[in-house]
């Protein structure tokens, strides 16, 4: 039975082992994808790119990249995110393309790539600059998609603790179009789930009226 998102919000924890031997089902991780796919981003760029890894080898070869954390290889599928990096340059041709998707004047189509390179100069201005940039977006989309999948009963673990530069050789990334953002493997927990640890409402939340 699909939970509600409240029941999913506290379903969901950072899942530090995953039985092996279940396996999410090939309609449940499109479902958990196209929430991630569906995200918002600025200036609707979409600057990720989604690695569905299920090759046990591949796995093996990643896991002493990610500090040897069991994660890696006991998840079903392990979500690779990327940022871009190349696609977000106006020179690339991609953000025009993006704008054109809404039916626009070529006035109105100069105005906002003129406003998006504006704004984003120092940004854009190097690759370091730019996956700072990106790198939170695809944070919207691993959001969705673990929301997502705690509402299926599924887990997750998003995974910051790598060697990003060793990660992207073993996936053998052109890192001048996609960098690593976040891994975040996907599965069913062995373990029962430990309490849930949150500062209370009011320390978090200040209304100003």
């Amino acid at each position: 039975m699909q939970k509600t998102f409240n029941e999913a919000m506290d379903f969901r924890h950072a899942c530090k082992l995953f039985d092996e031997n279940r396996k999410i089902s090939d309609k449940e991780i499109r479902e958990i994808l196209e929430a991630g796919r569906k995200s918002p981003s600025s200036f609707g760029m979409e600057p990720w790119k989604f690695l569905v890894i299920t090759n046990e080898e591949l796995k093996s070869k990643i896991r002493p990249h990610c500090w040897n954390q069991p994660q890696i290889t006991s998840c079903s599928h392990l979500v690779v995110i990327l940022a871009a990096i190349e696609s977000v340059r106006p020179e690339s041709g991609v953000v025009e393309k993006r704008f054109s998707r809404r039916e626009m004047s070529k006035e109105q189509l100069d105005f906002y790539t003129n406003k998006y390179s504006t704004h984003l100069s120092k940004t854009l201005s190097s690759d370091e600059n730019i996956l700072c940039w990106t790198a939170r977006q695809t944070y919207i989309a691993a959001a969705n998609m673990m929301t997502c999948a705690a509402t299926l009963g599924i887990d997750s673990c998003p995974i910051e603790g790598f060697d990003k530069d060793d990660v992207e050789r073993v996936l053998e990334l052109d890192v001048s179009k996609y960098q690593l953002s976040l891994i975040l493997p996907f599965g069913y927990r062995v373990n029962a789930q430990s309490s849930q640890l949150r500062l209370p409402f009011e320390e978090v939340v200040e209304f100003k009226a």
